[in-house]
């Protein structure tokens, strides 16, 4: 079964999205430790939102705070000039953190307060751009990474700059290669900046995730170890939490049955599933606190034009595995990511069972035989919102959510629009231009810090109160094998 429909403007999705948002964080802020841990929640049986795959694939997810440091710049397009703010954008991670990011897709406009998700090149617009590196060697060679303003316009030969002025002059140079633009900066010494960041630009290669589990979805026999997930993360270690379920007898270990209180970069998870257990799944959540590489991708889970990070402070970052086993018959395992280089979304389908699993997906029957894996391509049109939903026997379904959103030419859009309506009033710039986040440790410059700030110190204190916990999902089935 599948199912597209349109993703719907900034006035009544963001306002019921915002309250869910801000409680959904309260919570997370609640039960995040102060470190690193692994975290989840008890699930109930049967439930549909229990059947909703994860929509995160792992790293960084952050509310949309506004473009807060920036400047002008003149966009040409079908022979007509149009002016337009160049800068920073800021956003608050979930958990506690800042992110600063440019625009990487000028042809579409933000939605205010829109949730982002650190998300792979491959699954933006950046994936089919030859030149995605050269803007990350930007983003390494100018402002925030670069906060001494006056040495970086010596080496570029710009004369004078401010934090505006060399926001601008970054975003211009960026948008050059992002989207092929025709756009140069209002101000002089912004224009010479972007020129020369343009000309002195580098190929460089993708910066790995923050954090994230590979694959996020195993299956397998009860009685054996389901697994293995690895951990991929550029924080020092993170911390495993057992189950709070001790009375279910499933683990979190090694390969041979050890159990896992720390890991690191690397490490291999398995879901240790006792003899007899009842056929059903689990999942586990892994989070910590780390600074998010510069150059990482930022995509909307909304329609929001797609970011790129140019700084963060010390940053809350989780991913999600699931695992699912049973005693006979078929054994799925299912996992769905953007594929923009077909222009939909691959569905994957493993079966470590022992019978054929036979599902619908898209108005189609497919079956993966024992041992098998099955990957299909759902079509869906750029900038559509999407939910796919993998039906099987027994019960079974796993739904998987999202926009594709992988060209920089906006569909729908009258004009070239790139914030939103209440940009740029709703930020706090001011004509000697704003102070920019920063966070302890992070890759962000530390010149000043953001209205986020406060909230993120009273965070921290109540984590210190709070102490770390974890919880680990387990959801037991009767009489169908689960895909959650």
């Amino acid at each position: 079964m599948f199912s597209a429909s349109s993703a719907t403007g900034p006035s009544s999705t963001a306002a019921s999205d915002t309250g869910r948002r801000r409680g959904m964080t309260r919570l997370a802020a609640t039960l995040v430790a102060t470190g690193l841990v692994v975290a989840g929640a008890l699930t109930g049986a049967g439930g549909a939102v229990a059947d909703e795959a994860p929509a995160h694939q792992g790293g960084a997810t952050a509310t949309l705070d506004g473009l807060k440091t920036f400047d002008s710049a003149i966009l040409r397009t079908n022979g007509k000039n149009q002016k337009l703010p160049a800068g920073l954008f800021e956003m608050t991670v979930d958990g506690g953190g800042t992110l600063k990011t440019y625009c990487i897709d000028i042809h579409n406009p933000t939605q205010d307060q829109a949730k982002y998700l650190e998300t792979p090149w491959n699954q933006t617009s950046l994936g089919t751009n030859r030149n995605a590196g050269k803007i990350r060697w930007i983003l390494e060679h100018s402002y925030p990474q670069i906060d001494d303003l006056q040495a970086l316009a010596k080496q570029a030969g710009t004369g004078p700059l401010t934090e505006r002025t060399a926001a601008a002059g970054t975003q211009v140079a960026i948008w050059r290669y992002s989207d092929d633009a025709d756009v140069r900066a209002s101000d002089k010494q912004a224009e010479k900046l972007a020129d020369w960041l343009e000309k002195s630009a580098n190929n460089t290669v993708e910066p790995k995730a923050s954090l994230a589990l590979d694959p996020v979805a195993v299956s397998g026999r009860s009685g054996k170890r389901v697994g293995p997930v690895t951990v991929r993360t550029n924080a020092g270690q993170v911390g495993v939490t057992p189950p709070a379920d001790a009375a279910s007898g499933v683990r979190i270990t090694d390969k041979k049955g050890k159990p896992v209180t720390t890991a690191v970069d690397g490490t291999q998870l398995w879901f240790d599933v006792p003899a007899g257990a009842a056929d059903g799944s689990a999942a586990l959540t892994v989070q910590a606190t780390t600074s998010v590489p510069v150059g990482r991708a930022f995509a909307g889970a909304t329609r929001s034009q797609t970011q790129i990070l140019a700084g963060s402070s010390e940053s809350t970052v989780s991913a999600t595995a699931t695992a699912t086993w049973a005693g006979k018959g078929a054994v799925p395992a299912v996992t769905a990511k953007k594929n923009c280089a077909k222009g939909g979304v691959d569905v994957t389908t493993r079966n470590t069972g022992d019978e054929p699993f036979t599902y619908e997906l898209a108005g189609a029957e497919h079956t993966v035989a024992p041992g098998r894996t099955e990957t299909v391509t759902v079509p869906v049109a750029e900038d559509q919102a999407y939910d796919v939903t993998v039906t099987g026997s027994d019960g079974f379904t796993r739904t998987f959510k999202g926009v594709l959103d992988c060209l920089t030419a906006g569909t729908g859009t009258d004009g070239l629009t790139t914030q939103t309506a209440e940009q740029p009033t709703t930020t706090t710039a001011t004509a000697g231009g704003t102070g920019t986040a920063s966070g302890p440790e992070g890759n962000l410059a530390e010149t000043g810090s953001s209205n986020a700030t406060p909230l993120i110190a009273g965070i921290a204190i109540a984590l210190v109160v709070i102490g770390g916990g974890a919880v680990f999902v387990l959801r037991r089935r009767k009489d169908r094998p689960s895909g959650d």
